[in-house]
């Protein structure tokens, strides 16, 4: 046997050994994948088990709900959710129009409000503005709980209480601390050179902002706004303080008198109402999603 024939064989001797190790590979990354995606699959389920829970106990009769584990209902109870729509002395339609209300103003307010609040820390110079900001990110570490007091003490001063603007004059304040320093991380990767550009060229401070800075910024504002929109529109706290009138009240209060501690509680009705309610935020969430991921990565938000 030559030399040259040892040689071959030898090569394809490491050659197999080669394929037989790459093969090996392959067949743990594809057991790895499969243990990685079984994983998720049933960490994905945990997380939206409680939704559909909602959804099928809105389609069983009430005493099926707790009385029986499965979530595919025995029968199903469709007339849930229009039974469930004008249950109450007042219709469902009149909370959905309120709530609606509460949020896109409240919404607006915050965009407006945090946006100058962060367009002033972030572009422009001016004395004390270190305190200021640092003033701003330590009401993010104060409960809300700590104001409620002097603030409904305010409004009620005020003769605001049972009225929406408890729920709305704060947004227009820059009050949300989160929104305004989210736009600032955001403002910041700007680059100055705009500034300078459209002040050579004649621009007012508010010029930069309105021409320059906020239509860049859709990004952040629309981060912003899903987030305000989700906060606002499933906030049960404040409406329940400063709201007393029941032609007044918001989504979330109006769940609540679907349960009553004296007489028969109408379960099925107000998971059916639930279901309802979520449907506006995950629209909201799908219409603005690639915005809301492209916000919170260019706002250094992770």
């Amino acid at each position: 046997m030559t030399q040259a024939t040892v040689s071959y064989e030898q090569g394809e001797d490491a050659r197999e050994v080669a394929a037989g190790i790459r093969a090996r590979r392959r067949k743990r990354e594809a057991r790895s994948r499969l243990l990685k995606h079984v994983f998720l699959l049933i960490f994905a389920f945990i997380m939206i088990y409680p939704l559909l829970w909602m959804l099928a106990s809105s389609l069983k009769p009430d005493d099926e709900i707790f009385g029986r584990l499965s979530l595919w209902p025995s029968e199903f109870h469709w007339s849930n959710y229009s039974e469930g729509w004008n249950a109450l002395r007042v219709s469902f339609s009149r909370f959905y129009l309120n709530s609606a209300f509460v949020t896109v103003v409240s919404v607006i307010g915050n965009l407006l409000s945090c946006s100058f609040a962060a367009y002033a820390f972030a572009r422009l110079e001016f004395t004390g503005r270190r305190f200021w900001f640092a003033l701003m990110m330590m009401t993010l570490m104060i409960p809300y709980h700590v104001v409620l007091i002097p603030q409904y003490v305010l409004f009620d001063q005020l003769n605001m209480v049972n009225t929406y603007w408890p729920l709305i004059l704060p947004k227009f304040l820059a009050s949300d601390a989160f929104f305004t320093f989210l736009m600032i991380q955001f403002f910041r990767q700007l680059p100055r050179e705009l500034d300078e550009a459209a002040m050579i060229d004649g621009c007012s401070p508010f010029k930069i902002y309105w021409a320059i800075i906020l239509p860049l910024s859709l990004p952040a504002m629309a981060t912003a706004a899903i987030f305000s929109f989700i906060w606002v529109w499933e906030d049960f706290l404040a409406p329940l303080i400063y709201l007393n009138d029941i032609q007044n009240y918001t989504v979330p209060l109006a769940l609540r008198l679907f349960i009553d501690q004296e007489s028969q509680s109408a379960y099925g009705q107000m998971f059916a109402m639930s279901v309802l309610s979520i449907v506006p935020v995950i629209v909201f969430f799908i219409i603005f999603q690639k915005l809301i991921i492209r916000g919170i990565a260019m706002s250094g938000l992770k």
